[in-house]
């Protein structure tokens, strides 16, 4: 292969790998926001705006210089030495599969695992071009993603209810919980910001990036942010909720930093309600001249209305770049827009009844901790799971600039890269992540701060300590399994979406063979067509 060949694969490469990392933010991104907007901690609009910083960061300044040119090595890159444009073919079209797959997943509220995804497309281009006996389905293969379908939901589950049954009984449940609760935020905040920073470090910092650091180094960094921000939760947070919520003062989140010079602020006057007029039972005998007053003035208006006025203003005569404009607005902000809590979901009343109910002051506390927790998780998630749309678009760039392939099964990911990447994640997030949130979250079970919380930073420890210990996890997986372990926690099985909790293991469980399908058929038909000689 000539350098610079076949440059139709690379442009399409880019355009699939666009939507393949579109595919990643409404799905994987919606569901590590979900228990935050499902709780209340955040609205749609406010975790959107935050994902969009977190994500895009994590991606550009994060994400890894190098990645695998066949994901988790399931299929060896030197079978594709003699005809490196077969590699690029490869590439493109698993991107397809895992593209199409994870939006198609998106619409329908399901949520997968864009991991899975682009390795069944490799897999099921391997198996096209080599055959079976080329795919690796041993442990260190397939048979480790096999493994995570039921690793990843149950300790993850396991590791989040250990941290949310202590906080329901010792706090919660007590008659004195917001007390306990002021006095045990330092304590959480220290804890989450710990993991925090574990979890950025091990599993977000690509491995380039921390060489220099010993092992003692990074454990001395996580105290320290951990320190400094129990320092902030005593001197700050904590004098600024005892304002707010024990003594009822109009504070806003600005006014933490500076909560020791910000004199009392009292909360506005409810103002009283007005008495309906409109009401003809609710007014007295004397008005009713006043609504037959009304009633002669809208007769009126309806005898003068001018039907030809009407449709002359009806017509839109805006320039036509102001009516695209305000396409675009449209469609851009209507996922922020969606109600996603699913409260007043007639189908999910008996299951949030299910489940218990705590003080609502009490709950807040966990409020900015969930905050803190979604954030992280949402940082890391940008700088890891963006090489799965970034890594086969680098490895075809690669291949089309330099003409072979490179055998150390490594590529290098442009920094144009990563910010195509992380550009197409915020954007999935913002126009088509609405429907996993609303799926996952009280779609499951009743989420409450706390609740939130305790999912979050089980799962986030879960993936910390099983990535250490070489067990097979997957971020989607194990946040799902939290969900469902912490309405488990209310001791009521019908506090659980049964329904909603099939759905997404059979998700799961399809994800792998139907990307590998897509793109196995698709390399198929275009490795075998027929090929027009001059």
């Amino acid at each position: 292969m000539v350098p610079y060949d076949f440059t139709w694969i690379f442009a399409l490469g880019i355009v699939t790998s666009i939507c393949d990392a579109y595919g990643i933010g409404a799905n994987d991104v919606s569901n590590s926001f979900a228990s935050s907007i499902s709780s209340g901690s955040l609205s749609m609009m406010q975790a959107c705006i935050i994902a969009s910083f977190t994500e895009f960061l994590g991606a550009f300044l994060l994400g890894a210089e190098t990645t695998e040119t066949i994901k988790g090595g399931i299929l060896s890159a030197e079978l594709f030495v003699p005809q490196p444009e077969l590699l690029m073919l490869a590439m493109l079209c698993a991107l397809v599969g895992s593209a199409s797959w994870v939006i198609f997943a998106s619409k329908i509220g399901a949520p997968v695992s864009s991991t899975h995804a682009i390795v069944g497309g490799l897999i099921g281009t391997g198996i096209a071009a080599f055959g079976g006996g080329a795919i690796k389905w041993t442990f260190d293969g397939v048979g480790k993603i096999i493994l995570s379908w039921f690793v990843s939901p149950i300790v993850s589950g396991v590791i989040t209810s250990i941290i949310y049954l202590p906080t329901r009984y010792f706090i919660l449940e007590n008659p004195n919980s917001l007390k306990r609760g002021i006095l045990a935020v330092p304590i959480y905040f220290f804890c989450t910001t710990l993991i925090g920073s574990f979890y950025i470090i091990y599993k977000a910092v690509p491995s380039d990036k921390t060489d220099g650091l010993s092992a003692g180094a990074i454990v001395g960094i996580s105290f320290g942010v951990a320190a400094v921000a129990t320092a902030f939760s005593w001197f700050f947070f904590v004098p600024w909720i005892k304002r707010r919520v024990i003594g009822k003062e109009n504070l806003r989140w600005y006014h933490m930093f500076a909560v020791h010079f910000v004199k009392y602020r009292p909360m506005p006057p409810t103002p009283s309600p007005e008495p309906n007029t409109d009401d003809p039972s609710k007014l007295e005998s004397g008005n009713c001249v006043e609504i037959q007053g009304k009633v002669d003035v809208g007769s009126k208006q309806c005898d003068d209305f001018d039907d030809n006025a009407a449709e002359t203003s009806a017509v839109d005569v805006s320039p036509w770049y102001i009516k695209t404009l305000r396409l675009v607005k449209y469609y851009a902000l209507r996922g922020m827009k969606q109600d996603v809590r699913n409260l007043d979901n007639d189908k999910l009343t008996e299951i949030h009844n299910a489940a218990k109910k705590f003080d609502d002051d009490t709950e807040y506390l966990f409020s900015f901790l969930q905050v803190i927790t979604a954030c992280l998780a949402s940082f890391a998630h940008g700088s890891n799971d963006v090489s799965n749309a970034a890594g086969p678009i680098s490895a075809i760039y690669d291949t089309w600039k330099t003409g072979r392939v490179d055998i150390s099964g490594e590529n290098p990911v442009p920094k144009w890269v990563l910010a195509m990447a992380g550009g197409a994640i915020v954007l999935g997030l913002l126009t088509l992540g609405y429907h996993v949130m609303r799926r996952v979250g009280n779609g499951i079970t009743y989420l409450t701060p706390s609740r939130g919380f305790s999912a979050e930073l089980g799962a986030s420890l879960t993936v910390l300590t099983a990535s250490q210990l070489g067990l097979p996890v997957s971020t989607t997986l194990c946040l799902v399994g939290s969900v469902v372990f912490v309405g488990l926690c209310n001791g009521n099985l019908r506090a659980i979406n049964w329904r909603t909790v099939g759905l997404c293991f059979g998700s799961w469980m399809i994800t792998l063979p139907i990307a590998g399908l897509i793109s196995g058929l698709l390399f198929a038909f275009a490795s075998n067509a027929p090929n027009k000689t001059v």
